[in-house]
């Protein structure tokens, strides 16, 4: 027992005391305490914890995604020939059903082994709409959107950023069950001090700030401290792990949560995002209707089977010309054959992650060997980080599975907008 009375793990050891001729004359007990000892073991459990789940969530997402790539991108074809029958009504619903499963498995993963944000130039008003959107469908609660007509534009993850601002808007849902009203504002403010805000350095500057707003039960003082910890929920329909999600995802950002709450009069959570020096993204373009005259050559380098099929389908359906290989070595000789014959890819679409061959980034550095002028969309597959700073390794988009054809198609678009591209 430790003088203040506590208990504590105590590891004890026995040496013989021997004199100078060598002959035992008594024995030494000496105790220590092991509590840092123990506290060492017990974390680098839990992080071994944590790493296993990360693995096996990493797996599922994978194969999870992989066959959404096929769901998704049947649907978004067969939403596209149908525009105009009466089938296309249930095929919207399923495609938003399948974009709700896919926000699922990728708040699993940024909880469970982090995501760095790929950063691109967003809106944070259409992210908002389509937030709240998610969150609030099925459910009979009012709500009130205020997004501000001059909002900043953001370097963002736009898919985090709408689980994030989703997980914020469920929370303050859940928490009304029995009526009331949420109000959501989007508004640009300036941040001139610094300081820390529930673990997150907030530094001076411009910001885009989401609140939201709810007239539940509130928050007791004593579980302020705690609402971002992973499991800790004070709902029993909640699982723990979304505002623990929003809080990593606003992190990765460079950005801070603020939380002002009492108890009987509602919460108000703030989620503010560093605001971007260059100008607002192009709105988004429709999707193309195919056109045999623009016939632009698209190489695809997947390792998974399924993938490579929907991806091309998906291509040939948008009017491109596609040809899918898989691994990187086989995208690098394909290529070069292209140039060689006189056909080259427009647009080479790379996965990510290409177990026992080359992925991404080490088939782009050899492309742009090739041609410096290479036109390259890296695949994120979801099960690991996708690197945030994709640009500097020579990619020019990004693009996560399952994608729609709607994103697909804006990609493409983007990209080879961004400078003159061939036509054959």
């Amino acid at each position: 027992m430790a003088r203040d009375l506590s208990e504590r793990p105590i590891e004890e050891s026995v040496a013989p005391l021997r004199d100078d001729h060598g002959r035992v004359i008594g024995m030494v007990l000496a105790f220590c305490d092991i509590t840092s000892v123990l506290k060492v073991q017990e974390e680098r459990a839990r992080s071994n914890r944590h790493s296993a789940l990360g693995l096996l969530a990493g797996g599922i997402g994978h194969d999870f995604n992989q066959i959404l790539m096929l769901i998704v991108g049947n649907i978004g074809m067969a939403r596209k020939l149908a525009a105009a029958d009466p089938a296309a009504a249930p095929l919207i619903e399923a495609e938003r059903a399948c974009l709700r499963a896919r926000e699922l498995i990728w708040q699993l993963l940024t909880f469970s082994i982090g995501s760095v944000p790929v950063r691109k130039l967003v809106k944070l008003s259409r992210a908002t709409e389509e937030a709240v959107e998610t969150a609030m469908r099925g459910s009979n609660l009012g709500y009130t959107l205020d997004i501000a007509p001059d909002l900043w534009p953001l370097e963002a993850d736009e898919d985090q950023l709408v689980q994030a601002l989703s997980n914020v808007v469920i929370n303050a849902r859940q928490a009304t069950p029995h009526g009331g009203a949420v109000v959501i504002r989007a508004e640009n403010v300036v941040q001139s001090l610094r300081r820390t805000e529930y673990g997150l350095q907030v530094e001076p500057g411009r910001y885009v700030c989401v609140s939201v707003a709810d007239s539940g039960p509130g928050v007791a003082a004593k579980d302020l401290g705690r609402i971002f910890d992973p499991y800790f929920t004070t709902k029993n329909q909640a699982t723990g792990l979304g505002l623990a999600t929003t809080h990593s995802i606003v992190r990765n950002h460079g950005g801070f949560v603020t939380v002002d709450s009492k108890v009987g009069q509602g919460t108000t959570m703030s989620i503010h995002l560093p605001a971007a020096a260059r100008e607002a993204v192009s709105p988004e373009l429709p999707v193309a209707t195919p056109d045999p005259r623009w016939r632009s050559r698209v190489l695809i380098m997947d390792d998974e089977i399924a993938a490579r099929h929907a991806a091309a389908n998906m291509l040939d359906f948008l009017g491109y010309q596609a040809e899918a290989v898989e691994s990187g070595t086989m995208a690098i000789d394909r290529f070069m054959r292209a140039r060689d014959r006189g056909r080259p890819f427009d647009i080479v679409l790379l996965d990510q992650i290409v177990p026992g061959d080359l992925g991404a980034k080490e088939t782009i550095d050899q492309l742009t060997r090739i041609d410096p002028a290479v036109k390259a969309v890296l695949v994120s597959g979801g099960s690991v980080p996708a690197d945030g700073d994709y640009q500097k390794d020579g990619f020019e988009a990004v693009i996560s599975k399952p994608f729609t054809l709607q994103e697909l198609n804006t990609t493409l678009h983007v990209v080879l907008a961004s400078g003159a591209y061939r036509v054959h």
